[in-house]
């Protein structure tokens, strides 16, 4: 029998790539979205026979229950999200509607699982949530060891966590928690909410860091404006190699009641990342050159993740590499510049 998986905030930049590659293995998918980010979207899939729409809030237990009750899995993704400036422009939204969402999500996952169907919950945490770490590399577990994350979204995503675990704690109702890190792809459009801010003679208003240099240096910035020294390390991980993650995760019998870092093993300073897509749009005969702007408060210094876990138990490995991922980037961006998307 073909199994339904529920995938909430489907509209969004990793939802996409998240039920791509459900139907992809073979899965029913519905997808839910209220379309608060960017707006009625359209997506690729969106007339494949084993995928179906619902445009609804997340906050609605009772549409929740409803759609559960008829699924094998819940992904669990809808959130309020954004880059870096967005933890600063929608600090109290951000706590208070993703909470919301979470609560009203879980309340209605336990009650879908206690009519027998609904297997787990696979829940989309962050990054951020080893946001006050020390050491580095971030390992599972480390969340509960280190200081508790100082913006409001660090915060919330740790709570998403706690969610999991209560709810297995008290109703019995299976979790897996995953943390991304630093998706890179293609479809992220301009936020509806997102406040545009001045990067030298640009204003962007996307506030993730790929998208925005790749725009700049689109435009001819020269110098190149990125934020703070560049020392910033991350780790930038192609949303299908996500996608992949989420999905084996969900279906891994070894995942059951587990969290995992998912990632690429490869850290990036942001100044190399600034540096490989001025080759890649300028060229090598172009000397590249940049000039720093003030860095936002939670800009965090350093993201290294353990990814042993999850190759050990999992068999996941990340393994696009950043320049494939820029190839793919690069064209899009240009074309959704041409367009107005972004």
């Amino acid at each position: 029998m073909t199994q339904t998986v529920v995938v909430s905030g489907s509209a969004g930049f990793i939802g996409g790539y998240v039920v791509q590659e459900l139907l992809h293995r073979g899965y029913r998918v519905v997808g839910v979205d209220n379309f608060s980010k960017y707006g009625p979207t359209k997506k690729s899939y969106d007339d494949h026979p084993m995928y179906s729409f619902v445009e609804g809030d997340c906050r609605d237990a009772a549409l929740m229950e409803e759609l559960l009750s008829g699924a094998d899995h819940f992904i669990a993704g809808a959130a309020m999200i954004g880059g870096i400036s967005y933890f600063h422009t929608y600090a109290y939204d951000l706590l208070a509607t993703n909470e919301r969402i979470m609560a009203a999500s879980v309340d209605a996952a336990i009650a879908a699982h206690r009519k027998g169907r609904l297997r787990k919950v696979t829940y989309m945490s962050s990054s951020m949530v080893f946001e006050s770490t020390d050491h580095w590399p971030s390992a599972e577990g480390d969340e509960r060891r280190v200081p508790p994350p100082r913006s409001s979204y660090g915060f919330q995503k740790l709570a998403v966590e706690y969610f999991a675990r209560a709810a297995w704690d008290q109703y019995r109702l299976p979790y897996t928690i995953l943390r991304p890190f630093n998706c890179v792809g293609v479809g992220e459009g301009r936020a509806l909410g997102d406040t545009e801010i001045l990067s030298g003679n640009i204003k962007l208003a996307m506030s993730h860091v790929v998208p925005d240099l790749v725009q700049k240096t689109l435009k001819g910035q020269d110098p190149l404006h990125i934020l703070g020294d560049g020392s910033q390390v991350r780790h930038y991980t192609y949303g299908g190699d996500l996608a992949r993650g989420v999905v084996t995760a969900m279906e891994h019998e070894a995942a059951w009641n587990e969290d995992f870092n998912l990632s690429t093993s490869t850290s990036t300073t942001v100044l190399e990342l600034a540096q490989l897509i001025w080759a890649k749009i300028r060229g090598p005969e172009v000397p590249f050159r940049y000039v720093s702007d003030p860095p936002f408060e939670h800009d965090v210094a350093k993201r290294v993740p353990s990814v042993e876990k999850a190759k050990r138990l999992l068999g996941f490995e990340a393994t696009t590499t950043l320049s494939q991922m820029l190839d793919e980037v690069i064209p899009w961006v240009r074309s959704a510049l041409e367009e107005g998307i972004i």
